[in-house]
């Protein structure tokens, strides 16, 4: 009776345990300012978006590009700078590999330094398109974007067509599935993605002049549904005056009922 008691004891305890720990592996995402994100997912897994780490509104942005020795995909909106960013360094250095349009994949091997044999037919696709990678934990969708998109090479003495621009749309197995947005207006077509997808987590462009501005950004959100929206592109250069305040108030004027999270540039957040 006594040896019975105990096996209870222990079989509830690990009943118990269990979903604890199935809670902890949870997918975590890093802002690094501007279009800059870092996705690790639940198995450790490291996604690197747009990822420009010293970009000037990140005064961290030396330490924390040197603190970057692992990265599985690196994925790239568009061909402009601020978007490739440090993405041939980081490539250089982890060997990730590069998830983009097949036009832009081209441009960067190219012309803009991004190491060819990290650049390949299973990471690379077109809208409508979507892949499966890292043994099957994340799905990337191409989404189109409304913008331009050019490749520079690195002395910048000569551009080159990038492609379309887009953004991607990223589901994680047993984690979130997350749209960010690249460098866009609003445009009709965003109400499709839902029909696809529903979408957890919104990395929304806010800052005008280059991209939608707050009043618009609110209008995307509305097509979109997310349950939350992530300000991004805003603050990096004066002439990006749009602010998540100002998002804010235009969620509520479109009646949006998406939560706002301002994310501190440096700043981890569990998803």
């Amino acid at each position: 009776m006594f040896m019975r008691n105990v096996l209870k004891k222990l079989l509830l305890a690990l009943l118990l345990a269990f979903p604890v720990a199935a809670l902890a592996a949870s997918s975590a995402l890093t802002w690094y300012g501007h279009a800059a994100f870092k996705l690790t997912t639940p198995s450790g897994k490291i996604l690197l978006i747009d990822p420009w780490i010293t970009n000037p509104a990140n005064k961290n942005g030396k330490e924390d590009l040197a603190k970057i020795n692992k990265a599985d995909l690196i994925l790239i909106t568009h061909g402009h700078s601020d978007h490739i960013g440090d993405s041939v360094a980081i490539a250089k250095t982890t060997g990730a590999k590069l998830v983009s349009t097949f036009d832009l994949g081209k441009a960067l091997t190219q012309y803009g330094g991004y190491p060819a044999e990290q650049a390949g037919m299973d990471t690379m696709g077109n809208f409508g398109g979507e892949l499966t990678l890292l043994d099957g934990e994340v799905k990337i969708a191409f989404i189109p974007a409304i913008h331009s998109s050019t490749v520079a090479e690195p002395e910048g003495k000569q551009i080159y067509d990038g492609g379309n621009p887009g953004g991607f749309l990223i589901t994680v197995k047993n984690g979130p599935t997350i749209y960010h947005t690249g460098d866009t207006d609003v445009f009709s077509d965003m109400s499709l993605i839902k029909q696809f997808h529903k979408v957890d987590v919104m990395l929304a462009s806010i800052g005008g002049h280059f991209t939608m501005g707050p009043e618009r950004a609110a209008l995307a959100v509305k097509l979109v549904s997310p349950d939350v929206v992530i300000p991004m592109h805003f603050g990096t250069f004066p002439v990006l005056n749009g602010t998540p305040q100002a998002l804010e108030k235009a969620l509520k004027t479109e009646g949006s009922k998406a939560r706002v999270k301002t994310m501190a540039i440096g700043e981890t957040i569990k998803l």
